[in-house]
């Protein structure tokens, strides 16, 4: 069994920012990176799967992310924690950045690579926008469920038992055949920690490169970035239903004019 795990380097923000000089991103010198949250729980419930199956010959995780040279400190966090293999898809700069032109590329590797079952993250904690997921699964032609919570893998039947999770705190109980893809919540294990010399081998480890193309539009393109000026405040609307209303048409008008 194979299980391919979509991973992303994200970056945070720092107590200060400015746009670089294209005007369209931050200045990279005021971000910090690190492996997506969402990403560590579902590369952590991938290793679980492979060592319940321990003893089952060919049962391997490999991990992929689209991105430059620096995302690879992603992918060796992912091999110290016990993946086999890593491939990093190279990115097409940044007005190539958006999810669906990211989720053609993840693809191209799926298409590839033929896995019995693809995990990714809900979401990134940097663009917050849980589609990159759904689409590879559009893509690639895979069912999919979307915010998952528990896994329960039977080897013989080749399905899962999922719980995905509501609104309003419900979980609803799907059973998927493989292949598929499940998007992964935080909250669903407990990931495990790399030792040293796990990381040292890691870092010894080759990294495979590739170019997978993405045609076709993208979902946006980023025009502009800036810092929006102060106003003059908050403004408090009251409790009149109509009278609240009627406040932000007319806000909404004067902005739009």
């Amino acid at each position: 069994m194979k299980t391919v795990v979509c991973v992303k380097q994200v970056a945070a923000l720092g107590d200060e920012v400015e746009i670089d000089d294209s005007g369209r991103d931050v200045d990279h010198d005021y971000l910090e990176s690190s492996l997506n949250e969402w990403d560590v729980f579902a590369l952590e419930e991938a290793l679980r799967l492979k060592e319940s199956l321990d003893g089952q010959d060919g049962h391997e995780v490999v991990v992929v992310t689209v991105g430059d040279e620096e995302c690879e400190q992603a992918l060796r966090r992912c091999l110290a924690m016990g993946a086999d293999r890593a491939i990093r898809v190279e990115a097409g700069g940044i007005d190539e950045s958006d999810p669906l032109t990211t989720a053609r590329r993840l693809a191209g590797i799926i298409g590839r690579e033929v896995p019995d079952l693809v995990l990714c993250g809900v979401q990134s904690s940097d663009a917050v926008q849980a589609a990159t997921g759904v689409m590879l699964a559009e893509l690639a032609g895979l069912p999919r469920v979307a915010v998952v919570t528990s896994v329960h893998y039977d080897a013989t039947s080749a399905k899962a038992q999922v719980h995905r999770e509501l609104e309003g705190g419900l979980l609803d109980e799907v059973e998927v055949g493989m292949p598929a893809l499940l998007t992964i919540q935080t909250g669903i294990n407990e990931p495990r920690y790399a030792n040293l010399r796990a990381i040292k081998q890691a870092n010894a480890k080759e990294i495979e490169v590739v170019n997978v193309p993405s045609e076709g539009p993208r979902a946006y393109t980023v025009r502009k970035m800036f810092v929006p000026e102060k106003g003059d405040g908050a403004e408090m609307l009251g409790s009149d239903a109509a009278v609240v209303a009627a406040r932000i048409a007319e806000i909404v008008r004067a902005r739009l004019s």
